[in-house]
């Protein structure tokens, strides 16, 4: 499309194939204008034809699926189509042209960085169901059984609760013992496994155990039910420390790395999050396009003499750095390091009454500030 609505080309496929890109660029060079190329951020789908065209030496810019679903149509007509479609972004880079902005890739290290955090979370996610369903499966086999041990997960992603609950998966399997057994036992099983073992804990278990109410039958289907579900659990726990290792070593490879391992309250599973959630700071034009582009900003609203003061967040932007960053600002609250300009403001804003909520999102937006701060600062000085 030219200004003014002039159609070069009306609507046709091109494959995702190196020959049909190779054509396409060639008929668009092939014009002899200044030709720009607007693609919808489509999740991954986009990310090949933007490399093959930015890297055929084409103008492209990857825009942000809101921004075309909110320009105008100019008609009443819901018209959801492909063609229909492409002819709308045609319009919107013309009206925006000047305002483009030229694709560039993401590094090797970046983007696979990137990647393992979102297989992380999907694993995560699957990790939380499967820990509730195991706990649905104890409270008819052991009830209270996932309340013994507060033990943090291992590196090998094992945990003692999920561990406990694979050897003595119904309560019978504890009260069949007297208690000097059962502690003997219990002694040895930690042993094995290398858990700590005190006879308060194991008294605690047998006393638990001996008041317990089963509703499923202490039998051999039982026993199946419930490993397979330790099983489950303990094979999807140890992917996720598996992705971890990986993320970190990627995440150590970034010239940033130091400066956000080194940042207050930063837990280091956090730390190859935040980068590769993040990316390259460099890419913001400053603190308030980073805060922006989390969605934690809370624009003006205005109309007249109504000014409103309580504003809700935009939630347009990442979510997923949304969710890491609240995990930083939690981990900051944590800590306590008055030293923390974060951690400070934080309390603050907890001191002034505000609710949980507020003064979280607060905090999570004073972090991006502070991390955008530091992170630049860092880059500039080692360049």
């Amino acid at each position: 499309m030219k200004p003014g609505g002039e159609i070069v080309f009306p609507p046709f496929d091109v494959t995702h194939s190196v020959n049909a890109l190779r054509d396409l660029a060639d008929s668009l060079r092939a014009l002899g204008e200044d030709v720009r190329i607007a693609l919808e951020h489509t999740g991954k789908y986009h990310q090949p034809i933007a490399r093959y065209l930015s890297n055929a030496g084409l103008f492209v810019s990857v825009i942000n699926p809101k921004l075309i679903h909110d320009f105008g149509n100019n008609s009443i007509r819901q018209v959801k189509t492909d063609p229909a479609d492409a002819m709308k972004i045609a319009s919107y880079a013309i009206i925006h042209w000047n305002d483009l902005e030229q694709y560039s890739s993401e590094d090797d290290t970046r983007l696979l960085l990137k990647t393992y955090c979102r297989q992380f979370y999907k694993y995560s996610e699957i990790k939380t169901s499967l820990k509730n369903n195991l706990i649905s499966i104890l409270d008819q086999s052991f009830p209270d059984c996932n309340t013994f041990f507060t033990s943090p997960v291992r590196s090998d992603g094992h945990q003692k609760w999920i561990d406990f609950a694979g050897r003595f998966w119904h309560c019978d399997c504890v009260r069949k013992y007297s208690l000097s057994r059962f502690t003997s036992v219990y002694n040895s099983w930690c042993k094995r496994n290398g858990y700590s073992a005190r006879e308060k804990k194991a008294l605690q278990i047998y006393t638990s155990a001996k008041g317990s109410i089963p509703s499923l039958p202490c039998s051999e289907r039982t026993k199946v039910l419930v490993n397979d579900a330790v099983s489950q659990f303990n094979f999807i726990s140890a992917s996720m420390m598996s992705l971890l290792r990986v993320m970190d070593d990627l995440a150590s490879r970034l010239p940033e790395y130091p400066v956000v391992s080194s940042m207050p309250g930063i837990e280091p599973v956090l730390t190859p999050q935040l980068i590769g959630e993040i990316g390259d700071v460099r890419r913001f034009h400053n603190k308030k396009a980073l805060v922006a582009y989390a969605g934690v900003d809370a624009p003006p609203y205005q109309s007249g003499k109504y000014n409103s003061s309580h504003r809700h967040i935009t939630k347009r932007g990442s979510g997923n750095i949304r969710r890491v960053t609240f995990q930083a600002a939690r981990c900051i609250l944590l800590v306590k390091d008055a030293d923390d300009p974060v951690f400070r403001f934080i309390d603050k804003k907890r001191a002034e009454g505000k609710p949980y909520r507020v003064y979280m999102i607060a905090g999570c937006n004073k972090f991006l500030r502070a991390y955008y701060g530091r992170v630049t600062e860092y880059l500039n000085t080692i360049s």
